[in-house]
């Protein structure tokens, strides 16, 4: 009995601790809100210890498999898979949510003056706003997570050309091998005290956002949160099949807890990339595979965004009287979505730019701008949830449409 409860400890003891942290928080706000703002700083120390550690984290994972990838047809492969994968996750979401709000269709939300959240509108144009996202003008700000995508980019660029530098990058190479492993390491580290951290920080979210979900907005937020969690378990569970059949879902699954209640406590995709890494090396996908598919995923990849996106355009097309469903309006609904989708931030509540973009292209009134922000912020949680955990099941299958197989996962492995 003492050698089984010591396994089990083993395996689970780190979850059970993030579990009752996560519970603990959530009692703390709903019973005792006066004492959250005392206990939310800790919950910012711990996610600004993540958001710091993850920034060289993505330099090294990305550059370093890229570096060590063998032959430009598997890397060619690898990013082909990727992209298809990633297009095929959020539309087959969107399509997915488009079909329940058909056959469930919603009443418009009575919208509250919003004027206030226009404050996210620079004078600038579209273009100029892609070229922020996908570059930055100086190598320091590089360094910031609101250029995650940029980073990612050179990251990627890097790893390239220490491929092609040969026998001369060798020591670079070593380098950015040891950079990845230090990181990798610092970051189970900083994950030891996430029951605590993330617990802090889950009060807040209890306290602040609670409230608001049964107000003007509870109809569709009920079946925003209803399909998701669906969607979450049957299409995830779908996908990991695919991947790697009945072991691709277990193996799913049992090491997806940690980083589905990172995502639920944190609301940042950013915040949940190291315990999707973890996962991927526990279920066994390559390095090579994780390290590229989940950090770019994390800013590319968002089948919540996707959902919250379709809800989003649907809502706005009730309060200005058109049709939804008009058949060039899905079209394009579609289109805005892949571009959402991309768009959005992984940092929590990281500004309104992707709503921005939807408002611009539909050449939606201003009276249908408050209930796409507010929306969008109340669905937060589960799509950061829908998010980040997709992911990992979307490394799982870049393994299988790649041909590679997946590694043997040591005892060591599974104790971190």
């Amino acid at each position: 009995m003492t050698y089984t409860t010591n396994i089990f400890l083993q395996n689970y003891g780190s979850i059970i601790l993030l579990i009752v942290g996560i519970l603990a928080g959530s009692i703390l706000g709903i019973y005792l809100p006066t004492i959250v703002p005392y206990i939310k700083p800790i919950g910012d120390i711990f996610l600004n210890l993540l958001f710091v550690a993850v920034i060289p984290l993505v330099f090294f994972a990305i550059s370093s498999s890229v570096a060590n990838i063998e032959g430009t047809n598997q890397l060619g492969k690898i990013i082909g898979a990727m992209t298809g994968v990633f297009l095929m996750g959020v539309l087959i979401s969107a399509c997915a949510t488009i079909a329940v709000l058909y056959f469930f269709p919603l009443d418009a939300p009575i919208v509250p003056n919003g004027s206030e959240l226009l404050d996210n509108n620079p004078d600038d144009t579209w273009s100029d706003k892609m070229v922020r996202f996908l570059t930055v003008s100086e190598f320091g700000k590089l360094l910031s997570r609101e250029n995650m995508l940029a980073l990612v980019i050179f990251s990627f660029l890097v790893g390239i050309a220490t491929r092609k530098s040969t026998a001369v990058a060798q020591p670079f190479l070593s380098f950015l091998n040891a950079g990845n492993e230090v990181m990798k390491n610092l970051l189970i580290l900083i994950m030891k005290i996430s029951p605590i951290g993330l617990g802090a920080y889950f009060a807040y979210q209890v306290s602040s956002l609670g409230p608001q979900l049964f107000g003007f907005y509870a109809k569709p937020l009920g079946l925003y949160y209803l399909f998701g969690t669906c969607y979450f378990f049957v299409g995830f569970t779908v996908f990991a099949f695919i991947a790697n059949g009945k072991y691709g879902i277990t193996s799913y699954w049992k090491n997806n807890i940690v980083p589905t209640l990172t995502a639920l406590g944190s609301c940042s995709s950013l915040a949940t990339m190291p315990a999707n890494l973890l996962a991927a090396k526990k279920i066994g996908v390559p390095d090579t595979i994780a390290n590229v598919v989940i950090p770019l995923g994390t800013t590319l990849h968002k089948q919540g965004s996707s959902i919250s996106s379709i809800f989003k355009i649907y809502v706005a097309f009730l309060l200005i009287g058109k049709d939804f469903f008009d058949p060039m309006t899905l079209v394009m609904s579609l289109g805005i979505t892949v571009l959402v989708s991309v768009v959005a931030g992984g940092i929590p509540n990281g500004g309104y730019i992707g709503e921005m973009l939807m408002i611009s292209v539909l050449d939606l009134p201003i009276e249908a701008v408050p209930a796409v922000m507010i929306i969008g912020t109340l669905v937060d949680p589960l799509a950061t949830i829908l998010n980040s955990t997709g992911d990992t099941v979307a490394s799982m299958l870049v393994t299988k449409f790649t041909g590679n197989k997946y590694q043997v996962v040591t005892a060591e492995v599974l104790k971190s």
